[in-house]
């Protein structure tokens, strides 16, 4: 029995503006019509021997990880909430210690998120390829064949052949190396770019971890027996995980191991860390552009352009990057795009909620659009699906005004209940218990003005919520 276990706790800050920490890369349509973490669960369905995936996230994507499965009809066999990143290794330890839990001793088949793999069937045939390898103990790495002298990658080194399986014992792993190391990497044919997917037996993982990172899985095993459990999530102990040691699964375990080997793959893999990586697996036109959304293109050559809410032009330029959303516009040279990070980290230090959030903010009930904002007021564009409703709720700062502007609303205000449909408004004033419910078979949209002394998102007190969330959480 194979259990993927789908890491799904990156932030994809190379990916701005389009990525933010609150809706992160994985969680985009960015390749096809899919999103990248639907892509991945649908990558292993097909395996006969495979499982339902977990997943690790974080804690705040948790009701986009359950939506986005559920809208491809796969039920996940558990996701598992981090309350801090934390890295992969405590990641991949929490699973396996997971899955020992339910009383087997299963295969667990890592994957990121937010990969590309061209070649389906050639990844399920390797899989399998290398399940003796993994019922034999050894920890398999999946090695990438270089196609070019790659500096934005770590790179394995095999040893010596196993037998007649194609899979090497690991030589060593090493770091990104600099332009000229890299060719001398890609011209002795014995590297392979490392890929961050791996394969093992849950019980060979922690022994090894044990052995080379014993504080790790003290630390993991405490945060898994003090979280808890509800009807959809597996939440860990804030406390116990914190303390848990920052490593990746490379350092902690496979770099030190002596049961390490990798598999070498040929099947158009790309991790998709920078725009420059996205007009590389993209369908290009007769000049070499890759366009998204509303583009209009004159003498413009080998360039990615993406139009999330307006119209975007270019004329008479080559090798950029544009990236256009509501509140940012990103415009780059191809090959300066993994500086991209660096825009974020200023936004952060400044404290700018671009660097964060969209303008466009989803919640399990739907989603809202910020469209103004000023001292003392906003105004927001919220749409509830069907069947949904957000918490009952009180603010001490802010009163708010709705106006229905499609479909039908329930709200509660105080002891009333009432319905208000389309051309017709209400008032919430500060400090009375509210409900917006949506009990129509079409979306409700409605226009919310704000208007207090402070608009945070964390002035909400919550009396009851449908979704388990608490005061002041998303």
């Amino acid at each position: 029995m194979i259990i993927p276990v789908i890491l799904s706790g990156g932030s994809g800050t190379r990916l701005w503006p389009l990525s933010r920490e609150t809706y992160p890369k994985q969680f985009l349509p960015l390749v096809d019509e899919r999103t990248m973490v639907q892509n991945t669960a649908l990558r292993i369905v097909g395996m006969s021997d495979a499982t339902a995936p977990m997943v690790v996230c974080n804690e705040d994507h948790r009701f986009m990880v359950a939506e986005q499965l559920r809208a491809i009809g796969i039920h996940p066999a558990a996701v598992i909430l981090e309350p801090i990143g934390r890295n992969t290794g405590p990641a991949v330890a929490i699973a396996a210690l997971h899955a020992q839990n339910a009383g087997a001793d299963p295969i667990l088949l890592i994957l990121p998120a937010d990969h590309v793999i061209a070649d389906v069937e050639g990844f399920r045939a390797a899989v399998r390829q290398v399940v003796p390898h993994a019922e034999a103990g050894r920890l398999i790495t999946f090695g990438i064949v270089p196609t070019a002298p790659e500096t934005g990658y770590g790179y394995i080194k095999a040893g010596v052949p196993l037998d007649e399986s194609e899979v090497y014992a690991v030589d060593r792993f090493v770091e990104k190396p600099d332009a000229a190391t890299a060719q001398r990497y890609l011209d002795s044919g014995d590297y392979y770019w490392n890929s961050g997917m791996f394969m093992f037996r849950a019980s060979a993982f922690l022994a090894e971890l044990e052995r080379l990172a014993p504080a790790m899985l003290a630390a993991c095993q405490q945060a898994l027996s003090a979280g808890r459990a509800d009807r959809d999530f597996l939440w860990l102990s804030r406390s116990a995980f914190t303390a848990c040691p920052k490593d990746s699964i490379d350092y902690a375990v496979m770099e030190k191991t002596d049961h390490a080997v990798v598999m070498p793959l040929t099947v158009g893999w790309n991790d998709v860390g920078s725009w420059s990586a996205l007009w590389d697996v993209g369908e290009r036109d007769a000049d070499g552009n890759i366009s998204r959304g509303d583009v209009i293109s004159v003498d413009t050559h080998d360039s990615y352009v993406d139009a999330t809410s307006r119209l975007v032009a270019t004329v008479g330029v080559e090798h950029l990057v544009v990236v256009e959303t509501s509140d940012a516009v990103l415009v780059a040279t191809k090959d300066r795009v993994q500086e991209v990070k660096a825009v974020v980290d200023q936004l952060k230090a400044s404290q700018r909620p671009e660097g964060r959030n969209h303008r466009k903010v989803y919640r399990p009930w739907g989603c809202y659009d910020s469209i103004d904002l000023d001292q003392r007021f906003q105004v927001k564009r919220i749409t509830v699906t069907p069947g949904a409703s957000l918490s009952s709720q009180m603010h001490h700062h802010r009163a708010e005004h709705w106006v229905v502007v499609r479909g039908t609303a329930r709200v509660t205000r105080g002891e009333e209940v009432f319905m208000l449909t389309e051309n017709q408004s209400t008032y919430i004033p500060v400090g009375v218990r509210h409900r917006l419910e949506n009990p129509g078979k079409i979306p409700l949209e409605i226009v919310e003005v704000q208007s207090g002394s402070y608009l945070g998102e964390d002035d909400i007190v919550r009396y009851d919520d449908a979704y388990g969330r608490e005061k002041g959480e998303a």
